[in-house]
C-alpha cells in the first residue's frame, strides 16, 4: 500500500466514525466529509437530527444469539466490538470514551429454540462474560426465560465525540456538507487525487432497500447500574440502558418500521414507563422515583437506517481505479457491531487498493 494513500469516509455516525479510526491505525490519510457531526446532549436537538441516529441510540451491547449466516456475520461483529471496548477499559480510556461495563439483565416471554438451547457452557463458548440463567421462580410475570451476562453501554454523545476527537488527534481532516451521491467526492477539487470513498452515510443514498425503523424513547433524571431488556410475546420492547456520566438513563422502547414520523405520543412514553416499573422494579427505587412518576429529561424520536436483507457490506468498482466501499443499513445495532463492521471496511479498503 502507498504510504499516506486518502481514502474519503461519508457519515460520521459511529460506523463513521470508527471505520476512519480504522483506516488511521493503518496509516491512511482519511477525511470525513459529513452533513451531521457529534455534539454535547444540551445542544442537539433530537427532531433536527433525527436521521443523525447515533446520539440517540441506547448504545449498549445486547447480544443476539445467531440462527442464520447473516447474524452469524453480525454476532462476530458484535464480538468484534465487545474485544475492542475491553481494550478501552484496560488502557484506562472509559471516562474519556463514556464507556460502562456492567451486569445486561434480558428477558424474553416466547424465547426461539436458540435461546431454550443456551447453556451457561455453550455461552461461554459464544464469548458471554458472566453469565447465569436466571431461575424461573425469579423472572417476571409472563417471562418465560432471562439471564445475566457482563456487557457495555456508552454515553454515546461522549463516546462518538471521543471518536472524533481521536481521529482529529491522528491528523484526520474534517468536512461538514451534504452529499447526493458519493461520486461526489472522486470530483471535488479540494482533495488530492482520491481512489476509495467510504459510504458509511447511514440511509445509502437512495438504496431502494432502506427504510426507517422509528424509535421513541425518553431519558430520565438519575443513574441505573444494570441494563434491562425485555421481549414481549407481541414482539414489542421494553429496555433501561443508563447512559453514565451525568447522561441519565434511556428507557424506550419502539421499533416501529416505515414510520416516519418524528414527534413523540405522549401514550407511548406513559406505556413505556409503566411498562419498565413492571418489569425491574428496583428502576422506582434506583432512580428515586416518587409518587409513581420519573423526572423525563428529554424525550426522543429517532429513525433508525434499517436495510431489508441487513447491512450491506461490499466494495464496488464504480469507475477505472476508482471504488466505493459501502457500510450502512445496520438499524439500531450499529454500536454493538461499530468495530467488526470497521474492520470488515479495512479489508475492503485494502483490497480495493491492491487492485487499483
Amino acid at each position: 500500500m502507498p504510504p499516506k494513500l486518502h481514502v474519503v469516509v461519508i457519515g460520521a455516525g459511529v460506523i463513521g466514525l470508527s471505520a476512519a479510526l480504522r483506516l488511521q491505525q493503518e496509516g491512511f490519510k482519511v477525511t470525513i466529509i459529513a452533513q451531521d457531526l457529534p455534539g454535547p446532549f444540551e445542544l442537539m436537538h433530537a427532531r433536527k437530527h433525527a436521521n443523525y441516529a447515533s446520539p440517540w441510540a441506547g448504545a449498549h451491547n445486547r447480544w443476539v444469539l445467531p440462527s442464520t449466516p447473516q447474524e452469524e456475520r453480525d454476532y462476530q461483529f458484535a464480538l468484534r466490538t465487545f474485544r475492542h471496548m475491553e481494550s478501552l477499559k484496560q488502557n484506562n480510556a472509559s471516562g474519556e470514551a463514556g464507556l460502562t461495563f456492567m451486569t445486561g439483565i434480558e428477558y424474553l416471554e416466547n424465547p426461539s429454540q436458540v435461546y431454550r438451547d443456551l447453556t451457561e457452557e455453550k455461552a461461554e463458548q459464544r464469548g458471554y462474560t458472566d453469565f447465569h440463567l436466571i431461575k424461573k421462580a425469579d423472572l417476571p410475570k409472563d417471562v418465560e426465560w432471562g439471564c445475566r451476562y457482563s456487557t457495555w453501554c456508552v454515553n454515546p454523545m461522549m463516546y462518538c465525540c471521543y471518536l472524533l476527537r481521536q481521529f482529529t488527534l491522528l491528523g484526520g481532516a474534517i468536512q461538514q456538507g451534504e452529499l447526493r451521491d458519493p461520486m461526489e467526492v472522486f470530483e471535488m477539487d479540494s482533495f488530492e487525487e482520491v481512489r476509495t470513498a467510504v459510504n458509511c452515510s447511514g440511509w445509502g443514498f437512495g438504496d431502494p432497500k432502506m427504510s426507517p425503523t422509528r424509535g421513541q424513547l425518553c431519558i430520565v433524571a438519575s443513574d441505573c447500574d444494570v441494563t434491562v431488556t425485555r421481549q414481549n410475546a407481541d414482539g414489542s420492547w421494553v429496555y433501561i440502558i443508563p447512559r453514565k456520566y451525568g447522561g441519565g438513563t434511556v428507557i424506550g422502547g419502539t421499533r416501529e418500521p416505515g414510520n416516519w414520523s418524528t414527534k413523540p405520543d405522549e401514550e407511548v412514553k406513559r406505556q413505556m414507563l409503566d411498562d419498565i416499573k413492571t418489569t425491574y422494579p428496583p428502576i422506582t427505587v434506583t432512580l428515586g422515583v416518587e409518587k409513581d412518576d420519573f423526572r423525563v429529561l428529554r424525550d426522543v424520536v429517532g429513525r433508525r437506517p434499517t436495510r431489508e436483507g441487513g447491512l450491506r457490506l461490499e466494495a464496488e468498482r464504480v469507475a477505472y481505479s476508482k471504488t466505493v466501499v459501502h457500510a450502512y443499513g445496520l438499524g439500531g445495532r450499529g454500536y454493538e457491531c461499530s468495530w467488526g463492521v470497521a474492520e470488515e471496511v479495512l479489508k475492503l479498503v485494502m483490497n480495493a487498493n491492491v487492485d487499483n
